[in-house]
This record gives structure tokens, C-alpha cells and sequence, in this order.
């Protein structure tokens, strides 16, 4: 009889350090990270011309092209760590229709909001393939509201909340791990 896979959920706002954090940890458990952003950043490559904005068509498509891969991944038998900046509003959703195929854990990712928005400025201004998203186009205060009013994912599973200020996270990689195979 094959077991569910797991499914990791990397969530938190936007310059947390979700995307460096997920690719840790699935290189740690041995598994493919399926990051949003990334997912967006390749659908752009393939549309010349395209102009990033909130709720743009391009951010419609990747909404539901990334819940399809995580989809097809776990009807697979494939463990996998899934991240995205999603408040539980986007996540629920998602998420639910898989609470009886995998086997669901969820890590929280957060920072103070000065770091969040230094990340956010650092990024827009050096990482070409953030053209992709709509970064310049929010205002600092814009983020900073979005920031302290995240929603984090609500789900009746395991989670575990993670401070990536440093790269010394807390808890520390290796204790994230374990929680994941609790």
C-alpha cells in the first residue's frame, strides 16, 4: 500500500524569504520546489511584451497552473514543497481539495516589515526576472499594509512558524526538517 506524499507549504508576505527557504528545505528532504513566482517568471519569458499588474491575466493563469501542477504532482505519488506569498483566502482553496490525498505540513515564514520591504527594493533593482511580477509598481506603503495584515494559511495540519531575518534561520533548517517528518 503507497503512503501520501508530502506536501510542504512555504507561505508568508512577499520578501519573507519563502523561495530560498523552499529550495532548501526540498533540497534537504529530496524533492522538487514549485514556486509560484517561478512558474510566472517562465509564463513571461514565453509572452513577449507582456506589462505586469495586480490581477493581471498573466497572474490569473499562474494562479491556477501552479494549484495544477501541485495537483498532478500529488495525484503522482510526489512529495513536494509548494511555496507562494498566498494568504489563506488563495491557499484554502487550493490546499483543501488535497487534505485526504498528501500528507499536508505548513511553515510560516516571517520577518519584520523593514526587512520585507529592503528584500522587495533589493530584488526589483538587481533581479531581472522580477520584471515578471508587479514589485515597482507597489508603493512602500502599499506593502507595508499587505505585510501586517497577511492571513496565513488556516488549515487543520501541522505548522510551524519560521523567522528567515538571517540565514541562521529559527528554527534552525535542521529542526524543520525534523518537524516535517514528525
Amino acid at each position: 500500500m503507497q503512503s501520501k506524499p508530502l506536501v510542504v507549504v512555504v507561505s508568508g508576505p512577499p520578501g519573507t524569504g519563502k523561495t530560498t527557504l523552499a529550495h532548501r528545505v526540498a533540497a534537504a528532504i529530496g524533492c522538487p520546489a514549485i514556486c509560484r513566482d517561478e512558474i510566472k517568471e517562465g509564463m513571461a519569458h514565453a509572452t513577449p511584451g507582456f506589462v505586469p499588474g495586480p490581477g493581471d491575466p498573466l497572474t490569473m493563469r499562474t494562479l491556477s497552473t501552479f494549484f495544477d501542477v501541485i495537483g498532478l504532482l500529488v495525484g503522482r505519488g510526489t512529495t513536494i514543497v509548494a511555496e507562494a506569498a498566498f494568504q489563506d483566502r488563495i491557499w484554502s482553496p487550493g490546499l483543501t481539495p488535497l487534505l485526504n490525498r498528501a500528507d499536508l505540513r505548513i511553515i510560516h515564514c516571517t520577518v519584520p516589515a523593514d526587512v520585507a520591504l529592503a528584500r522587495i527594493t533589493a530584488r526589483t533593482a538587481t533581479d531581472l526576472k522580477r520584471t515578471a511580477h508587479e514589485d515597482a509598481q507597489i508603493s512602500a506603503d502599499a506593502r507595508l499594509r499587505t505585510h501586517n495584515a497577511f492571513q496565513a494559511v488556516d488549515l487543520p495540519v501541522p505548522s510551524l512558524t519560521v523567522d528567515t531575518s538571517s540565514e541562521a534561520y529559527n528554527p534552525s533548517l535542521s529542526k524543520i526538517v525534523a518537524f516535517l517528518s514528525e
